[in-house]
């Protein structure tokens, strides 16, 4: 099972979202080249049972675009907008994951960096890529929610369980979820691997249904209970009091997702166990300011 070593660890979010097209293998690869502690990406299962990169339940137009259906006069067709569990692995191949729509709210425009023309990938080439970078952990975000039945959250957890196992990466990977059955089932499936509880303002209500029956007044304390290993709060939920409380428990705080460097230096500052961030490169430079140890680039050689 993965393990904090002391220092503050450094994740980049879906790669390094504010810099490269995220959840793809060339975003993936560009944080390894930056330099990370481990690359945290999401995933979803398609219609045919093959785990697959992508933030969102479905294909969002702000990073991903149709190219053509895959066969012609295919009913499916458009593809975006539409749930990864409907669309097969060759629906899924046709889709562009490296452009970025560009708005003026956008918070990327000045800083990230498109690649047309780059595909959405399956999990086990996503493993392909990582089981040659030694020493940077695999933070994979299993993306479900309250309203999928038991049996298919179970599903889901064991096919990405079996993909990581294929390419004998459990013992470095951590599996996460807001929904928390996911972590249930991670204990069966993937016993090696670290269990991350994640929370934010909207699983926290009373009477919620993301915990998997635990109540949400002592956040820590129920991650323990349900048997994660780290708790992951976003970070305006991040407080001294949360970080104590978990810590008391001898649960590491991953905090997510942290972009400005005087923001990253206060949750240095509270002790926090690893900082998640689109920007990689910005964390870097606050970690040396604070006289702690970075990451070192890995330059991966092309697939294929």
């Amino acid at each position: 099972m993965t393990s904090f070593g002391g220092a503050v660890e450094l994740h980049g979010h879906r790669g390094a979202r504010g810099l490269r097209p995220e959840n793809t293998l060339p975003g993936l690869a560009f944080a390894l080249e930056l330099g990370v502690d481990a690359i945290e990406f999401d995933v979803g299962l398609t219609a045919d049972e093959v785990v697959v990169l992508n933030h969102d339940q479905a294909f969002s137009p702000v990073n991903v675009a149709d190219t053509g259906p895959a066969n012609p006069g295919d009913p499916g067709f458009p593809y975006v907008g539409r749930p990864i569990r409907e669309l097969r692995l060759d629906q899924v191949k046709t889709l562009d994951a490296g452009i970025r729509r560009r708005s003026d709210d956008d918070p990327f425009k000045l800083t990230h960096q498109p690649l047309p023309g780059t595909p959405v990938p399956t999990l086990a080439e996503a493993c392909a890529l990582l089981s040659r970078a030694p020493g940077v952990d695999l933070a994979v975000e299993l993306k479900t929610d309250p309203s999928w039945p038991d049996a298919d959250v179970a599903l889901f957890t064991a096919a990405v369980a079996q993909v990581l196992s294929a390419f004998d990466l459990l013992g470095r990977s951590r599996l996460l979820a807001f929904d928390w059955r996911v972590l249930l089932e991670a204990r069966r499936y993937a016993p090696r691997a670290a269990r991350v509880a994640l929370i934010e303002a909207k699983t926290l209500v009373p009477g919620t249904t993301w915990l998997a029956g635990m109540e949400p007044d002592d956040p820590a304390r129920a991650a323990l209970d349900i048997g994660a290993t780290v708790l992951s709060p976003e970070h305006v939920l991040a407080d001294l009091d949360l970080v104590g409380a978990a810590h008391s428990l001898a649960l590491p705080v991953v905090v997510w997702t942290v972009n400005e460097p005087d923001e990253m230096a206060r949750f240095i500052g509270y002790g926090v166990d690893a900082i998640v961030t689109d920007y990689p490169d910005r964390l870097r430079n606050v970690l040396k300011q604070h006289g702690l140890p970075v990451p070192r680039p890995l330059r991966t050689q092309p697939l294929g």
